[in-house]
This record gives C-alpha cells, sequence and structure tokens, in this order.
C-alpha cells in the first residue's frame, strides 16, 4: 500500500506561457457565485476576468485570486466583447443553446472569452448574438443546469486541460 503525505499548498504549476482566456461575467446576483468564479479563475492561472454591475468580490471565498486576476468592472459586456473579437478572441458561452457542443467535444481556441451565464437567466439575448461559439456540460440529473460558478470551474478545469502549461 502507498503511503500518502499530505501536500497542501503546494506552489502553483508553472506555465510556459500567460493563459490567453479571459472570462467575462453579467451582472450576478450572488457575489459569492462571483467569488468562486474568481477563485477558480485564479487556480487556472487566469490572469483576467471582466464583471459587469455591482460586482464585488468576497475575500473569504476569493482567497488569494485578487492578487492575481487583474478585474475590470464595465457597464455591459457587448462592447467589452467585440472589442475583444477585434483583437483576436473567440467568444465562448457557457449556455445551453440550440447548436451548443459538448464541453467533452469542443475544441477551445487558445485566444478565448468565455461568457458566463446570469445564475437565473443564463446569457442575455444581445450577448448571445455576439458568441462564436455555445458550449454546455451535460446533465445527468436534476436540476437540469449546473450552478454558474461550479459551471465556470468546470470549462475553466477543460481549457486547461486542452493547455496545461498555458
Amino acid at each position: 500500500m502507498l503511503d500518502f503525505v499530505q501536500e497542501r499548498h503546494k506552489p502553483a504549476w508553472p506555465l510556459d506561457r500567460p493563459r490567453e482566456l479571459i472570462v467575462a461575467c453579467p451582472p450576478m446576483h450572488s457575489n459569492v457565485n462571483l467569488s468562486r468564479i474568481a477563485r477558480a479563475a485564479g487556480c487556472c492561472g487566469v490572469q483576467r476576468m471582466i464583471c459587469t454591475g455591482n460586482a464585488k468580490l468576497v475575500g473569504k471565498i476569493a482567497r488569494d485570486s485578487d492578487e492575481t486576476l487583474e478585474i475590470e468592472i464595465h457597464r455591459t459586456l457587448p462592447p467589452v466583447l467585440e472589442r475583444l473579437r477585434g483583437e483576436g478572441f473567440a467568444i465562448v458561452g457557457l449556455e445551453q443553446t440550440t447548436s451548443a457542443v459538448s464541453i467533452f467535444e469542443f475544441p477551445f481556441p487558445r485566444r478565448s472569452v468565455l461568457v458566463v451565464g446570469n445564475e437565473r437567466s443564463g446569457v442575455a439575448d444581445d450577448v448571445l448574438r455576439l458568441l462564436d461559439h455555445a458550449i454546455e456540460i451535460p446533465v445527468y440529473g436534476r436540476p437540469h443546469a449546473h450552478n454558474a460558478a461550479t459551471a465556470t470551474a468546470m470549462a475553466l478545469y477543460e481549457y486547461c486541460r486542452q493547455y496545461p502549461r498555458g
């Protein structure tokens, strides 16, 4: 039998290059969800997060992510997404839609903006029209959708799986 020794809080795995992934959030109903998204983004080496509305991180939940994550707050997402598309980013919505592709089959473009939906209303129609891709995470039971922060963490992990070194 193997001997396992606790190694909590190991140093971050080194990246060969900075992540070219940006997380974009609509106004969220819960700053707890927003903080969980920020923590997951920080753990995945994401350096930039775009928020809208009255975005505020809860320090106990976001932990140290605010030290490495540049957080921008904008009034709305569409103008920011259009600008990022012009800079060569693919706009990828994390939403259950017609024509959405399972996250298991989606090859993330390296330069991507992951657009998260609002906890209750999902990705707004004006943002849906700007997406280059829509991806969804299969759900095998009830409720019929994952929590916004949980789904974002899964999508971030999948991006990191596809680009483990940056």
